[in-house]
């Protein structure tokens, strides 16, 4: 059996101020990519941090794209 496909968005970019999540500039975004589950979304945005760890700004995140297209269903995972 096929498991669901629960999409997932992992992106980043410097933010003016560490303490929060305003982006110095929307045009220079770093779009990863959108997953298929969790587990290769958080794989892509660990590589991504880790080639960034140098820049106390630079911040990526994984957005949960499927909760967003389907508000109503709650899968229980992460």
């Amino acid at each position: 059996m096929n498991s669901p496909q629960l999409l997932h968005l992992v992106f980043g970019g410097e933010l003016e101020d560490i303490s929060g999540v305003t982006f110095k500039d929307l045009d220079s975004l770093d779009i990863v990519g959108i997953y298929p589950n969790y587990a290769t979304a958080h794989t892509a945005w660990k590589a991504k941090a880790q080639q960034t760890v140098d820049n106390a700004h630079m911040r990526y995140f994984i957005v949960h794209l499927h909760r967003l297209l389907d508000p109503e269903t709650s899968t229980g995972s992460r």
